[in-house]
């Protein structure tokens, strides 16, 4: 009985570029999926950290709108109230005010 399971083969294995198709699909859509546009955006990020000048009106990482008041290679300074300023580094300004959430009208909650 031992004998039939030693005589039976094994399936043949297809060929090297067969095998490796569906990984190599599945990297692709990864690619234009995830990849890509994730690279997209931090290119946008750091165009648009490095045109920020004084007066435009941002919004940080962490939800604080201000105006640029100050700027540095690596610090820009943010009024948030009148006499208010704080420092923070230049990739935690998310954006636009505007644009990154909304604002809330004025006697609004």
């Amino acid at each position: 009985m031992t004998s039939l399971a030693w005589a039976a083969d094994a399936a043949p294995a297809p060929g090297g570029f067969a095998s490796f198709l569906p990984l190599i699909l599945i990297f692709v859509i990864f690619w234009f999926l995830l990849i890509r546009p994730q690279q997209k955006k931090v290119k946008e990020h750091q165009a648009f950290i490095g045109a920020l000048k004084k007066g435009d009106a941002v919004v940080t990482n962490g939800g604080i709108h201000g105006v640029i008041t100050g700027l540095t290679d690596t610090v820009v300074t943010l009024e948030i109230a009148d006499g208010v300023k704080i420092k923070l580094s230049r990739p935690n300004v998310a954006g636009p005010q505007g644009t990154t959430g909304g604002e809330c009208a004025p006697g609004g909650g």
